[in-house]
């Protein structure tokens, strides 16, 4: 397991500072958390994996190792934040929607059990529901620790900020990328056209998801706008093959001026700090 500290703004001590927030999110490559209060971020740490974990179980003893070395994580937070990252969802219209089959939605996309617990996450902004599976044992921990919190899954807070920050009236596909999975987003207007999550070995495995989600959604790569953010930078190969066939690419660049302060690229860290 790798730390990698990001930021502790000095002039700030934790301990001073009153009604703390915390926004946690963790997935099978990582976790990572940030403390805030309402003006500033105080500190943000991500923890990267050597490798991708092979159930939630390992991902509980990760955690549990996380928060007995962290003295920021052992203390009280007026308010906890917490955010499941996995490809264990389903996006659902409103209109389409009833609660009583929730467990149904899940089956046609991805294998349940009858033990799994599935819960939804309400996305006004494109008036739908997110179905999903969350991590109950690392809930059941935080819970344990903390209280009473709040929880949603990635997609649906990545919906939320980039609903939120788009503009264009023509169809934009925004990338999501992480070490061993990538989610693919593509908006019309404020409308939501299409979103998954990919997992992927190779940077054969990133361009083919990619294309092939353009073709079915008659995206012409020579024409349509790729908007990229989270663990990806011009150096990486996924980067420059997916240059390689599509020519309007960009990388999504947050506002938020904590990212000055990390001197770290602004696409970065997207559904934590964007």
């Amino acid at each position: 397991m790798t730390e990698k500290t990001v930021l502790k703004n000095k002039e700030t001590s934790l301990k001073e500072v009153k009604d703390n927030i915390l926004s946690i999110q963790f997935s099978l490559d990582g976790f990572s958390f940030c403390i805030s209060n309402s003006t500033e971020k105080l500190l943000f740490k991500n923890y990267s994996f050597n490798q991708s974990l092979n159930s939630p179980e390992a991902l509980l003893q990760e955690i549990k190792t996380i928060f007995n070395s962290e003295p920021s994580l052992q203390t009280e937070f007026s308010e906890i934040e917490v955010i499941h990252k996995n490809n264990l969802f389903t996006i659902v219209p409103d209109a389409y929607f009833n609660k009583e089959s929730i467990s149904h939605y899940l089956k046609y996309n991805i294998k349940t059990l009858k033990t799994d617990f599935i819960t939804f996450d309400d996305i006004k902004e494109i008036g739908a529901k997110n179905s999903y599976i969350p991590y109950v044992n690392i809930n059941n921990y935080l819970f344990q620790n903390f209280g009473e919190f709040q929880y949603q899954h990635h997609i649906s807070v990545l919906l939320k900020k980039l609903v939120s920050i788009h503009t264009s009236e023509k169809k934009i596909m925004y990338v999501n990328v992480d070490k061993s999975n990538f989610d693919i987003i593509i908006l019309d207007d404020k409308k939501l056209i299409f979103a998954n999550s990919f997992s992927y070995i190779s940077k054969e495995d990133f361009i083919y998801y990619i294309l092939f989600v353009a073709e079915q959604n008659n995206l012409n790569p020579e024409e349509f706008k790729l908007q990229l953010l989270g663990n990806i930078s011009i150096e990486d190969e996924t980067y420059k093959i997916a240059y390689k066939y599509i020519k309007n690419i960009t990388f999504l660049e947050s506002r938020n001026v904590i990212y000055t302060r990390l001197k770290i690229q602004n696409h970065t860290n997207y559904t934590l700090l964007g």
